[in-house]
């Protein structure tokens, strides 16, 4: 039996400044999860995951599991991904 696929939300690094981001439904790069467009089927996001290559500045690009619902990530690899660098507090952690 096959698994149901689960929503997704193509994700990569701004290569300048390291950050995460998420490609958005007009197919712009954005800092913030609850902009992302969302996947819902596996034809979807391999057309959204073809069409982000190439994109300048974004490096890394893969799709990750999230739920419907805010969008939250799944795992917590991607959770922790969005709050920054782990080493000390500077960027987005220094704000919090």
């Amino acid at each position: 039996m096959a698994r149901a696929f689960v929503p997704k939300v193509v994700t990569a690094n701004d290569l300048l400044e390291g950050d995460v981001i998420y490609l958005t439904a007009d197919n712009q790069w954005s800092r913030h999860l609850h902009e992302a467009y969302i996947v819902t089927d596996t034809d979807q996001a391999d057309q959204r995951l073809a069409d982000s290559q190439g994109h300048a500045n974004a490096v890394g690009i893969y799709l990750a599991d999230v739920t419907l619902t805010g969008p939250e990530p799944v795992h917590f690899r991607e959770d922790f991904r969005r709050r920054g660098p782990s080493n000390y507090h500077h960027g987005k952690q220094a704000a919090s």
